[in-house]
């Protein structure tokens, strides 16, 4: 007669389960948003995205003072409290942050760096004693570039700094005259997507044209399903939409099955206006795929 299965409690995806006798790796940190396993890292983290995105739709449609507000505001309630329970914005910088760890291969800087050698930028600044000046948007650690200190001169911004080397700034209100053409490079690995509304992304792509030199460098990473699982995006559309910007693409990497996608794009001239049907093109939504898909996309 086969034994009786004894039922294992669950464990929820936000918490690391404990390591086996067996297990040789360190135990995870304590707390709801404490594992370190891949899995829960990303659960939570796809998690704060919806939330986020869902808190701003439902504060737009308080201010436009619509007659559901009473239940519009209880969501927008529930919705605060489990993102405090998750831990809040620093709970997401955190799992972020240990998605760069060495150990799971490192941040995006290590892409942007490689192609920055492809195309000898720190001969030329180290040729002319200069070093490349480099925005870094949503900087989770002060030391991303630490090895190339030599030809990068790097300023970290993060909406909610974790150290006092990163200078706590929202992209978003920087004054685009103050900082016109500021920069050799800016990076936007992993900020894209996490900024709610589709058009403050479109206005991100567009204050980088403004805030770069001429020339000058646009880092981009996204996850993967940004681009081949969304209705409304895909790579075409995208390389389409950034030149509708001023950016020309001169590096990019992804593969099918894997998780992230990555840009390089140089600043060009800003486009002379083209026709009415063009413009619309990257306004509004275009459904390019059907079925069980994200809403992913950007608009100009």
């Amino acid at each position: 007669m086969p034994k009786a299965r004894k039922n294992k409690r669950k464990v929820p995806v936000t918490v690391a389960a404990a390591p086996s006798d067996r297990s040789t790796s360190a135990p995870s940190s304590s707390g709801p948003s404490g594992s370190s396993h891949p899995q829960a890292t990303r659960t939570v983290i796809r998690r704060f995205h919806v939330l986020i995105k869902r808190q701003t739709q439902l504060q737009n449609a308080l201010q436009s003072k619509r007659r559901d507000a009473a239940a519009l505001q209880t969501e927008l309630d529930a919705i605060q409290r489990e993102i405090e329970e998750l831990g809040g914005l620093e709970a997401y910088q955190r799992m972020s942050s240990i998605g760069q760890s060495n150990d799971r291969g490192g941040g995006s800087e290590k892409i942007f760096i490689g192609w920055l050698r492809e195309l000898e930028v720190p001969q030329t600044h180290k040729a002319n004693n200069s070093r490349l000046r480099l925005l870094e948007v949503g900087a989770l650690k002060p030391d991303n570039y630490a090895a190339c200190t030599s030809w990068v001169d790097v300023t970290p911004i993060d909406l909610h700094s974790r150290h006092p080397s990163i200078r706590e700034q929202d992209f978003l209100l920087m004054d685009p005259d103050e900082y016109r053409e500021r920069w050799d490079a800016i990076s936007l690995s992993l900020v894209l997507n996490f900024v709610p509304d589709a058009k403050d992304r479109g206005r991100m792509l567009r204050l980088a044209h403004t805030m770069l030199r001429p020339e000058g460098l646009l880092f981009v990473a996204l996850p993967l399903p940004c681009i081949l699982n969304s209705r409304y995006l895909t790579p075409e559309h995208f390389q389409g939409l950034m030149a509708a910007v001023g950016f020309e693409q001169i590096r990019t990497r992804w593969r099918e099955g894997g998780k992230m996608a990555y840009w390089l794009f140089r600043k060009a001239p800003s486009p002379a206006s083209t026709t009415y049907q063009v413009h619309l093109l990257y306004q509004k939504k275009t459904v390019f795929r059907q079925g069980d898909r994200n809403n992913f996309v950007i608009l100009l």
